[in-house]
């Protein structure tokens, strides 16, 4: 069940900012996250937009029963704030299973992105991006910031064909990825394969295996869109 919470928060017309990423109409995004196909938690983002920034504030709850009684629960909650289009600063809590907890922090200081999480303090490159799969721009980098243990990753994604799904019981014709992430030394395990799944930018939908429950497949799902 661990790797349940590898879910980067990490989640609509382009900003008059020109933010890299879409804000949806009603400055919210809400999705369920299904395993067995029961509904064990949520990710909710919402968009708060200032004069020249945007924040986006993403909460992710899980709460895993068996038989009634809790086995899993996992907590984050993270805060990105976006500049004229420039990831400029992060606040972040995230809290696993076990006894791990990472408070994560990051800002823009004298032409280097200065954070601090699970490795410790980083100098970053200043353009370092955070891993949120809402901004479907973030697919083109090479390297990102771990927003949910404050490290960075690289990152391979490839493109595949495009396929149609239903979310809300509408049928849309999805922009398809695969995305992988390097390991950490300190990583309890292998970072899980994503399959993303775009329709005009936002992302709809994602689906993971953990890897030691491969018969399981986790899908974190849009629910309040319509067209």
């Amino acid at each position: 069940m661990k790797y349940i919470f590898i879910i980067c928060l990490s989640l609509f017309s382009f900003s008059v900012f020109s933010q890299p990423f879409p804000i949806p109409e009603d400055n919210e995004v809400s999705y369920d996250v299904i395993r067995k196909k029961k509904n064990i938690g949520s990710l909710i983002s919402k968009f708060i937009e200032n004069e020249d920034s945007v924040v986006i504030h993403s909460v992710l709850k899980i709460n895993v029963k068996v038989l009634f009684i809790p086995a899993y629960k996992f907590f984050q909650e993270t805060k990105e704030t976006w500049k004229n289009g420039e990831f400029v600063s992060i606040d972040g809590f995230t809290d696993f299973e076990d006894d791990r907890e990472y408070k994560i922090i990051g800002n823009d200081e004298d032409n280097f992105f200065i954070a601090s999480g699970m490795d410790g303090e980083l100098k970053l490159d200043k353009n370092i991006v955070p891993l949120n799969y809402w901004n479907i721009e973030m697919l083109n980098e090479k390297e990102v910031f771990d927003t949910q243990k404050g490290i960075v990753r690289t990152i391979e994604v490839k493109q595949l064909e495009d396929e149609k799904i239903k979310i809300n019981d509408i049928e849309i014709l999805a922009n398809k990825y695969v995305f992988n992430a390097s390991k950490n030394p300190k990583d309890k395990g292998p970072f899980p394969e994503y399959t993303l799944w775009y329709f005009e930018k936002e992302l709809m939908k994602m689906e993971f295996k953990n890897p030691n429950d491969k018969k399981n497949i986790i899908t974190i799902i849009r629910n309040d869109w319509s067209l």
